[in-house]
């Protein structure tokens, strides 16, 4: 899956949907910093995407990045607010707090 997606980047074929399905099947590989270049992009040409900027936040919470991660969850909420996606709003809100009680010595 993830190979064919590449093939259709290298033939230039650059969008946010693509890029979307490049960083999911990254980040189910495991490579965070993978999944962040590409989600990082997606998120880039489409701000509204939420169910990205979810992924976006978990790729960098692999890569152990968690600034990054808090920073993009809380993009995502507000992007999921102005899109109106409860759900995505509601599990970044989670993830949140999850990170803060993490965080916490």
């Amino acid at each position: 899956m993830r190979e064919s997606l590449e093939k259709m980047l290298a033939k230039g074929v650059d969008n946010a949907l693509l890029r979307f399905g490049l960083g999911k099947a990254w980040l189910d590989e495991g490579n965070g910093a993978q999944a962040a270049v590409h989600l990082a992009r997606c998120v880039e040409q489409d701000p509204k995407y939420s169910a990205a900027w979810k992924l976006l936040g978990k790729a960098y919470q692999l890569d152990g990045d968690l600034a990054a991660a808090r920073k993009a969850w809380e993009e995502g909420i507000a992007a999921a607010q102005v899109h109106g996606d409860k759900q995505a709003e509601k599990e970044m809100a989670v993830f949140l707090k999850k990170l803060d009680k993490a965080e916490k010595p």
